[in-house]
């Protein structure tokens, strides 16, 4: 689950972290009295997207030559100006794609006078299986090209969990981010707060891009990206809470109601599969034979038949899927149980489209005499490979 940048900051607030002072607001009329609430005299417009790359960013209803989803003021005036262009607009980012994200809420913040800018995140290192820092002197909007083309200014530190942040991995990191003086003393007290949020929040990624130093010498947290562990969210209430439905897909948020491990994509041919790994290798098999998968749909291995219902109505609720393809090796899972949820979802909303489905497993007689017995148009596989190459050829008409 992510958050919004505001959510993110007041979140480290607790912990400790420094961070500039701050409003949110969703309405135009709000922010006069945010900026007035700031010191100024100069202050940051930022729109609130899950989606980087807000400052190169443009609005669709504004043209090329508007400025972009971050912007100074140097006056309320121009704060209430550029909160009147912003809300309500849509931005389009390299991450949000062409069709952009509305901006339903500002964050009006206090300016800063940066002299350094540095990147700093905190992640679960699959290589060494530990809470990671990666961080770089190269910090701002070009970490993406920093990554690219100059790796070795990238530096990543692994964190012990028996001890967490040490003074030694602290000053390794104030190494790396060449931090002197005040910074330095800063950042020998930041590190081990954002360690200390990062695994008491169950984050899975924590981004500070950039994280500022002062031109009075000391730290601060300029922008935040936080992202955290779906599966640990029962612990976290307070976490759970700060969920944004407006930037969420609508079939995710109703896939998420039915247990059912979701995630939208871009391509033309629906997945019901049960099992993470399966769904990944149709997922690829589709694309070897040259189409797109629409979506990544796991049913799980204690599916039920309403459980496989709201599966096959999500998936052919999505205006984008010209085929369906329904792959069930049943373990746990019983392909009679699948069968008749695409049975049940097919009559409550028809079937438009071509479907392939292949069944194997637990049950899969019963499976397969429940799809031959009904008037389903039904394109009948006997592997995964076959399967994938009739989904695509029926696509393709």
């Amino acid at each position: 689950m992510n958050i919004h940048e505001h959510q993110a900051k007041a979140l480290l607030k607790e912990f400790g972290a420094p961070v500039a002072q701050g409003v949110a607001i969703f309405k135009t009329s709000e922010a006069g009295a945010a900026a007035q609430s700031l010191p100024g005299p100069l202050y940051v417009v930022k729109t609130q997207i899950h989606a980087g790359g807000r400052g190169k960013g443009r609005f669709k209803e504004l043209g090329e030559e508007a400025a972009g989803g971050v912007r100074l003021a140097k006056s309320i005036d121009d704060v209430i100006f550029h909160a009147g262009e912003m809300l309500g607009n849509t931005l389009v980012t390299k991450q949000t794609g062409p069709e952009g994200k509305q901006v339903n809420r500002l964050y009006i913040e206090n300016g800063a006078n940066i002299a350094r800018e540095l990147y700093l995140s905190v992640l679960v290192d699959r290589e060494t299986g530990r809470v990671s820092f990666v961080v770089s002197t190269e910090g701002g909007m070009d970490i993406e090209g920093v990554a690219a083309e100059t790796p070795e200014k990238i530096h990543t530190i692994a964190i012990h969990p028996d001890t967490g942040v040490t003074e030694a991995d602290a000053a390794r990191l104030c190494d790396a981010l060449e931090l002197e003086g005040e910074a330095r003393s800063d950042g020998m007290k930041l590190f081990p707060i954002l360690y200390k949020a990062f695994v008491e929040k169950d984050m899975s990624l924590l981004e500070i891009n950039p994280l500022i130093v002062l031109d009075n010498g000391g730290l601060q947290v300029l922008d935040a990206k936080v992202s955290f562990d779906n599966n640990a969210l029962f612990r976290h209430p307070d976490i759970e809470a700060l969920r944004d439905l407006s930037e969420e897909d609508e079939k995710e948020i109703e896939a998420g109601k039915h247990d059912l491990a979701y995630i939208a994509l871009d391509g033309t041919i629906g997945c019901m599969v049960n099992g993470a790994g399966l769904a990944m290798a149709t997922m690829d098999i589709i694309k070897l034979y040259g189409e797109q998968p629409a979506n990544f749909l796991d049913v799980g291995g204690g599916a039920t038949v309403e459980k496989v219902t709201a599966a096959f109505k999500i998936i052919t609720s999505d205006p984008s899927v010209k085929g369906i393809l329904v792959n069930i090796f049943g373990g746990i899972m019983r392909c009679d149980v699948i069968a008749e949820g695409v049975l049940q979802a097919v009559k409550e909303m028809g079937l438009n489209v071509p479907l392939v489905v292949r069944l194997e497993g637990t049950k899969v007689a019963e499976g397969k005499k429940l799809i031959d017995e009904s008037d389903l148009d039904v394109i009948s596989a006997s592997d995964l490979d076959d399967a994938a190459q009739k989904i695509v050829a029926a696509v393709r008409g």
